[in-house]
């Protein structure tokens, strides 16, 4: 069985991570896979070779080359589908991020992994910054404070918006106004999540 793979998108703390969680728990056959969290782990991993490297790149605010990020989300959908056949379905947040990682995808997963819809969070930068800012307070996070933020969202509009772009002149992409409280969020998405396009 190939996995169903939702990307979702959206600026730095417009709630994916939040909502996918949200999901996960409704929705038992999906798991969230975070490229963020994946590229972090692995950097904190012992012994990793791509550790130091991960961690400029996120220093930085850029975007960490394609090939590392897909070989971690590969690696995570196998180890999931060989635990549990039933768990087919992946909500992969933060994923792709810009043409490099579209391009990738499409080099090393063309027909080993069906990409349903993009889930778009649509949030403006202010809130993001705000949500992010208070969220750096307690999540041992590097890069939620102001400078990394504004690298983040500029990296963001520049790279990760022609994708959803891209993703919408082929009325594959649900849009969700990532402004609204978490509960009217997730009601928002439960309304979509049973009806992919």
């Amino acid at each position: 069985m190939k996995p169903q793979v939702i990307f979702v998108l959206g600026g730095p703390g417009a709630g994916k991570g939040t909502q996918c969680s949200k999901i996960v728990e409704q929705a038992f056959n999906y798991t969230h896979l975070s490229a963020g969290d994946l590229l972090r782990a692995e950097r904190g991993r012992e012994g990793s070779e791509f550790g130091q490297l991960i961690d400029n790149y996120i220093k930085e605010g850029k975007i960490v080359p394609v090939e590392i990020t897909i070989s971690l989300l590969r690696q995570s959908m196998a180890e999931t589908m060989t635990k549990d056949q039933t768990k087919n379905c992946f909500l992969i947040d933060g994923f792709p991020r810009n043409e490099d990682n579209l391009q990738g995808w499409n080099r090393h997963m063309e027909g080993k992994a069906d990409v349903k819809f993009v889930l778009f969070f649509d949030c403006s930068n202010e809130v993001c910054i705000d949500r992010c800012l208070e969220r750096g307070k307690s999540s041992g996070r590097t890069d939620d404070n102001r400078e990394s933020l504004e690298k983040r969202i500029q990296t963001y509009l520049n790279s990760t918006r022609p994708i959803i772009e891209q993703y919408q002149k082929h009325g594959k992409v649900y849009t969700i106004d990532a402004s609204r409280s978490v509960d009217e969020l997730f009601t928002g998405i439960s309304k979509i999540q049973n009806s992919p396009s």
